[in-house]
């Protein structure tokens, strides 16, 4: 009981935190304290004053004659109750009954063992993750098969640490012996042997159109003579079967859209029938993706050219323990290249790519990209084939010497809004 009541003392506060007059309470984790008398505190601040963040970093430490304890007001050991309310302590004087009232703050005080360091272990905690935390539990408390596991992983990590660290000084070594322009020249001629790998073989010092993109380098002899069979339906389509065609959509609209202007002649048509039911196929091969040896192809394709499309056109890959073929990106340009040439060959070197476009399914940036890859020039042209009415399409053209386009330097300049 105190000689003066609280309710007739006279309140005086005695300045915010920022003048450095605040209180400090000390809430002890592992109790409470018999005799306060007995501990020495020190107060720690930080000096670095000019950041508004670290002025207000505070540590206390209070010495016991038993243990230590240390407590912050910031990191992961500070209470979230200082940001979330104020504290103030009130010290009566007992003869002039005025209670000078200060701003306090919370500081949990936590055991230090010696030995130990406070920082180190709240960071270490901090910075483990949780493939660190978990592989401290295998350590620990793991069966044998669990540890080797962990064994071999940490080796795979300090193997391919040492192979990053390899490469990278294996890089410094080179721009240092040839130079940057070197290495930027060097990258622009992969990026063209790059296209040249999907692109087939191409003439490009020709004097005619037929000798850029050769007949025999994308059907060879044999591939042609393996077609006579498969192609027989083209070579002898009749009006009354061209019009069933027609109205069940047997075969994409180009193949569709050329059946219905075969030569006469019978060399011409059957060089054309060919073509298309080849160009046809190609177009149905390259919705695939994992292609299935058994059943890619239906009966009536030779051997001989699904042999060559499974060689020249997937590339190999391992999953679920068996190898597979599978049509990658790079595979699928492969196709596209091949049938824009095909049709090249069959429309006297000029052909509709808007209409190959939607026949492979594919966007028109993808096409046109190939096409200018090829050397092809690009026009327009008004088409009404029944695609969706009067259009627009996209003409390739194979003219020489080839169309060579420089690719886009610096930014394009942004559009004024109105």
């Amino acid at each position: 009981a105190l000689p003066i009541s609280a309710v007739g003392a006279v309140w005086l506060h005695g300045g915010g935190p920022a003048e450095g007059k605040s209180a400090l309470l000390a809430q002890f984790s592992n109790g409470k304290l018999q005799n306060s008398e007995t501990v020495d505190f020190a107060l720690y601040k930080n000096k670095d004053g000019s950041n508004p963040r670290k002025k207000h970093q505070r540590i206390l430490a209070a010495e016991t004659e038993r243990l230590s304890y240390v407590g912050s007001n910031f990191g992961t050991g500070a209470l979230k109750c200082n940001s979330l309310c104020r504290y103030f302590v009130g010290v009566l004087n007992k003869e002039s009954g005025l209670m000078e009232v200060f701003n306090a703050e919370q500081f949990n005080m936590q055991p230090v063992f010696p030995g130990d360091s406070t920082d180190g272990i709240t960071q270490e905690k901090v910075d483990k993750s949780y493939r660190d935390k978990l592989d401290s539990l295998i350590e620990a408390f793991g069966t044998n098969k669990q540890k080797r596991a962990l064994n071999t992983r940490k080796m795979n990590q300090v193997g391919s640490e040492t192979l990053s660290k390899a490469v990278t000084k294996a890089a410094e070594c080179v721009i240092e012996t040839k130079g940057v322009a070197a290495l930027v020249s060097d990258a622009a001629q992969n990026e063209v042997q790059d296209a040249s790998l999907f692109l087939p073989p191409c003439h490009v010092d020709a004097d005619k159109p037929e000798n850029v993109y050769k007949f025999d380098d994308l059907i060879s002899p044999a591939e042609y003579a393996a077609l006579e069979t498969p192609s027989a339906p083209f070579r002898n389509i009749t009006p009354e079967d061209l019009k069933t065609v027609l109205e069940n959509k047997s075969y994409s609209f180009f193949v569709m859209k050329e059946l219905q202007c075969m030569p006469n002649d019978e060399k011409s048509r059957d060089r054309k029938a060919r073509c298309l039911w080849f160009l046809d196929t190609l177009i149905k091969f390259s919705f695939e993706k994992v292609i299935k040896r058994k059943s890619a192809f239906g009966p009536e394709c030779p051997h001989f050219i699904s042999g060559k499309l499974m060689k020249h056109f997937t590339v190999l890959s391992y999953n679920s323990g068996s190898l597979q073929n599978l049509i990658s990106s790079s595979m699928k340009a492969k196709i596209i290249a091949h049938v824009i040439a095909l049709a090249l060959h069959i429309n006297d070197f000029q052909t509709d790519l808007t209409v190959l476009q939607r026949d492979m399914k594919i966007n028109e940036n993808r096409m046109l990209e190939v096409a200018r890859a090829m050397g092809l020039k690009i026009s327009k042209k008004k088409s009404s084939l029944g695609l969706s009415g009067d259009e627009d399409h996209k003409i390739g053209i194979l003219t020489v010497p080839l169309t060579v386009y420089q690719p886009p330097t610096g930014q394009q300049k942004r559009k004024k809004m109105t």
